[in-house]
């Protein structure tokens, strides 16, 4: 399980085994493969960390990260790499 905040702070876990997708919208939402919508105030980029984390934790390889919606900040990251 990872640690997520909603947006008052309040923490839970979440199975990073369920999680379909993790969205900037701006705010971060996290969609379960059941449908169910989480929207937390941690950024993309810690949720995915903590997933990564998470899989080296149980010896699992990570599942292919892929960026669906556009990220402001991976672009720009991107174009300094250039």
């Amino acid at each position: 399980m990872i640690k997520v905040s909603k947006l008052n702070k309040e923490e839970f876990y979440i199975n990073p085994s369920l999680i379909e997708t993790v969205e900037k919208t701006p705010d971060t939402v996290i969609t379960l493969i059941n449908n169910k919508k989480y929207i937390i105030s941690d950024s993309v980029e810690q949720v995915l960390n903590r997933i990564k984390e998470y899989y080296r934790e149980v010896g699992m390889i990570p599942p292919q990260i892929v960026y669906k919606s556009y990220d402001f900040d991976r672009d720009e990251h991107e174009k300094k790499q250039k």
